[in-house]
């Protein structure tokens, strides 16, 4: 396939995945911050990762899905939560 059509043929379909991400980030900034909180690291990882998506650079699935990814190899005793939450929490969290 040409780039053309490639364009042609999923333009649409990801311009809809870039609104259904840019109302999600809008219903975060409308639900507000507790407190002073930092924003929750899972919205961090996906700022983190359009940015990369915006860089310019290729290989970008690998390097969201590095980003999003938890490299650690030891086991857990107990799994906080009810199970993935998407991207590794930072070090020393508990999440």
């Amino acid at each position: 396939m040409s780039r053309t059509d490639v364009v042609d043929a999923y333009f649409l379909e990801h311009r809809a995945k870039l609104l259904d991400i840019a109302a999600f980030l809008d219903r975060v900034d409308r639900a507000g911050k507790a407190g002073d909180e930092a924003d929750d690291f899972r919205i961090t990882a996906l700022r983190r990762a359009l940015e990369v998506l915006d860089d310019g650079k290729g290989d970008r699935v690998r390097r969201v899905l590095d980003l999003m990814s938890d490299t650690s190899s030891e086991l857990v005793d107990v799994a906080p939560g009810k199970g993935a939450c998407g991207t590794p929490p930072p070090a020393g969290s508990g999440a």
